[in-house]
């Protein structure tokens, strides 16, 4: 038996428990951009990449990926839609606190990164169960950009790209 499977179905426990303390609120930025120059150098130019699912614990999951705007403008992640779930928010998390928000910022030449410990993705009853090796797919709407749809392979339960 794998000796780290107590760990991670505890820490997955935990991740269930903690949900109970999210609170709902939002996220509030503002951004402007400047329509008078190229157009297209004042647009969101938004890529996905690293996106992945640990393998879930009860009816819970939670996502991760970064979006990488190579553009002129910011935008913003408002939500996210899956099949494998009617109820699917973005969550910050701060001081080991996660809450609801409405919102992440993608800025202009920069990134959204969204990472075990902190800024995620949480899927809640679930609709069933993905297993390790197996693919979710999500669409991920923005304010400005069109919808991106994203398969987030399902990966172990204790997986975290930045410890390999």
């Amino acid at each position: 038996m794998n000796r780290r499977a107590p760990l991670a179905l505890a820490a997955g426990l935990t991740a269930a428990l903690a949900l109970a303390g999210c609170s709902s609120a939002s996220s509030a930025s503002s951004s402007s951009s400047d329509s008078s120059a190229n157009p297209s150098a004042n647009a969101p130019q938004l890529k996905v990449s690293g996106g992945y699912m640990p393998r879930p614990v009860g009816d819970l999951a939670a996502g991760f990926l970064v979006v990488t705007n190579s553009g002129g403008a910011a935008d913003k992640l408002t939500s996210v839609t899956s099949d494998i779930s009617d109820d699917i928010t973005i969550h910050s998390t701060e001081n080991q606190k996660m809450r609801k928000v409405k919102s992440f910022d993608i800025p202009a030449d920069g990134e959204l990164n969204l990472a075990r410990g902190g800024n995620h993705i949480m899927f809640m009853g679930l609709k069933q169960q993905p297993e390790q090796g197996q693919k979710v797919g999500i669409e991920l709407h923005f304010e400005k950009a069109d919808p991106i749809k994203v398969e987030l392979p399902v990966k172990e339960i204790n997986y975290n790209p930045a410890q390999r």
